[in-house]
């Protein structure tokens, strides 16, 4: 992250002060390799790398309103496991209630006034829309802490948020094309699938990407946006390749990188275009574990789950350390998958998705 815009004495006030938060009290069992962001809320704004020390234990069994887009993809699987786990944890609980997709505000909102039941202490949201639900979250946010987890989001509302900069996220895609192919190289040829248009991260994904591409000899030649089901990216890239020749590589979604793979080898042309994906997934990591898929950025879903449980706990406990932070993006590829930190990005091939967590386990 760049600094330049920060003065470098203010940054190691901050570093100063989360040593000095982090080292007291207890020592921990535990720590989170985070990065947190020196103005909350803004992605661009300079970091500070640190092992954070979550609570050890909440201090009541609270229940908690947590909101998802989807669960059509296992990264949303992989945020569901680390909930679970933390909740598990801290002895707190949780109803999930997903959107079906980035095209139902609707539903999001009216899931979002169901949240606002006495029932519930606070509001963890990974939301459909960057501002679309900004007048419902803030009358929720006059009775409860509301913590944003994974999607970006209109800041003025919310108490916290665990995330990470999903113009970075792109940005590490698109440097993964650069490096292969530097300025001055042949031409190759990219199409591009963001997501849904309209969704709040695909805006930034997709700055990030054009940016690390601007000065390489990649061209975006196709853009195809859609929902990130497997479906729904299966259909766009078959689409693609009815149109015309395939191009020299498809950049986008998890699912679309998943679904790639079959359909390129049923057409023989596996093995001359390219796949990378913006994010990881189970199947998107077996793509890179087989040399079918090129690269992948992980931000380490498991763990914004995890830390967004922790974030509304601290928040009711009026115990909050930081307001933004997140773990700092990671880019997988062949060559490093015995690095991979499995356990923070991935849920377990036995995991299924959990709507409700109560302690019964």
């Amino acid at each position: 992250m760049s600094t330049a815009i920060f003065p470098a004495r203010c940054l190691r006030a901050l570093a100063a002060v989360a040593t000095l938060l982090l080292a007291a009290g207890p020592a921990r069992a535990e720590t989170w390799p985070l990065q947190v962001f020196s103005q909350p809320f803004r992605d661009d704004s300079p970091s500070v790398r640190l092992d954070y020390a979550p609570l050890e234990h909440a201090a009541r069994p609270w229940n908690l309103c947590v909101l998802y887009p989807h669960l059509k993809d296992a990264y949303w699987l992989g945020v569901n496991y680390g909930m679970v786990e933390e909740s598990r944890r801290l002895g707190v609980g949780f109803d999930l209630f997903e959107a079906g997709g980035y095209p139902n505000p609707a539903r999001q909102i009216a899931q979002l006034h169901a949240c606002a039941d006495p029932r519930y202490d606070a509001v963890v949201v990974g939301t459909v829309s960057y501002d679309g639900l900004t007048p419902v979250l803030s009358e929720l946010a006059r009775q409860k802490p509301i913590i944003a987890v994974v999607n970006d989001i209109e800041p003025g509302p919310i108490t916290a948020k665990a995330s990470v900069p999903w113009r970075e996220m792109g940005r590490a895609a698109g440097l993964e094309l650069a490096r292969r192919h530097p300025k001055g190289s042949p031409p190759v040829s990219v199409a591009w699938f963001p997501g849904p248009r309209g969704a709040g991260w695909v805006g930034f994904v997709e700055d990030g990407f054009r940016a690390a591409i601007a000065d390489s000899s990649a061209r975006v030649t196709s853009v195809l946006y859609g929902d990130t089901g497997r479906e729904a990216q299966a259909q766009l890239v078959e689409q693609l390749l009815a149109e015309g020749p395939a191009p020299d590589y498809l950049v986008g979604s998890g699912p679309m990188a998943e679904v790639a793979i079959s359909i390129l080898r049923a057409r023989g042309e596996l093995d001359r275009v390219g796949i990378i994906s913006t994010y990881i997934s189970p199947g998107v990591f077996r793509g890179i574990m087989r040399g079918r898929i090129l690269a992948a950025p992980t931000d380490f879903p498991v763990m914004q789950g995890r830390l967004g449980i922790e974030m509304a706990v601290r928040a009711l406990e009026h115990s909050l350390t930081f307001r933004h932070a997140g773990p700092a993006i990671v880019t997988v590829t062949p060559g490093t998958t015995a690095d991979f930190d499995h356990d923070a990005s991935l849920a377990p091939a036995s995991f299924s998705a959990r709507f409700s967590y109560h302690g019964e386990d």
